[in-house]
């Protein structure tokens, strides 16, 4: 196994738990905006999450779960206005501090960036929403530290896929073999499993009781000194919250 050299981080459900009281309330706003009734649920959004990217979301929404909507003529202008609306709602209740990372982020991602370890984000989000929340939840210039962000349209087969992850690397001139990439997700553990990656797993409220076969390890989050992560599958060792050496660690096994 090569060293390790950098880290691929997933942003909803992994560094902030935005979907049920972010991403769900800011559609369910934008719908509001738009004249539409369309509420979405706890319950429902739970289902929707099953597809990945928030264009798709809406068109799945439209094929499985109401049929009697009458859609406009261009139905991908219709979805793509808005998602748009949907993004400057989420990345203002992003400004306002409304959704925080989760614990042990802030700590970690500072450990390993003091440590001179490549980061990146690969995740289905816009752009915007993914440097809207580094700036407000981590530091007003932590984009910055991120070597890569593959985020939204960039690639056009979103996640379960492994394109974006396999871009991300390219764009960094690494291998699989010196990465580990950062995941709360099924459909997100199947994408970077897919290219080639060892993954670790911290559940979030949606995906707790997701299969995550092939994780490194999973815990339900990152943990801290005086808030240990609980470990629901795999072996951290003597290790009560995620750190550099237990990445490391997991990364030769």
């Amino acid at each position: 196994m090569s060293e390790l050299a950098g880290l691929l981080f997933d942003v909803d459900g992994t560094l902030a738990d935005t979907e049920r009281d972010g991403h769900r309330i800011a559609f369910n706003r934008a719908f509001a905006e738009a004249g539409l009734d369309w509420s979405w649920s706890v319950e429902l959004y739970g289902k929707l999450l099953a597809v990945t990217g928030g264009k798709e979301r809406i068109r799945y929404f439209l094929d499985c779960f109401d049929h009697k909507f009458e859609h406009p003529a261009d139905l991908d202008g219709f979805i793509t206005g808005l998602h748009k609306a949907k993004t400057r709602i989420y990345t203002d209740m992003l400004a306002r501090g409304l959704i925080p990372l989760r614990p042990g982020v802030a700590r970690f991602i500072r450990e390993a960036r003091a440590a001179g370890l490549r980061l990146a984000v690969a995740t289905t989000t816009t752009p915007e929403n993914v440097t809207t929340l580094l700036q407000h939840a981590l530091d007003p210039t932590a984009a910055s530290w991120f070597e890569v962000i593959a985020a939204g349209d960039i690639v056009p087969a979103k996640k379960p896929a492994p394109d974006i992850y396999l871009w991300a690397m390219e764009r960094m001139e690494l291998s699989p073999t010196q990465c580990m990439a950062f995941e709360d997700s099924q459909n997100g553990i199947r994408a970077s499993l897919g290219a080639g990656l060892r993954t670790i797993v911290s559940v979030s409220s949606y995906t707790q009781n997701e299969d995550f076969t092939g994780a490194s390890l999973v815990v339900d989050h990152w943990g801290e000194p005086n808030q240990p992560f609980e470990v629901l599958a795999g072996d951290a060792g003597p290790n009560r919250y995620l750190d550099l050496e237990l990445v490391r660690r997991l990364h030769a096994a």
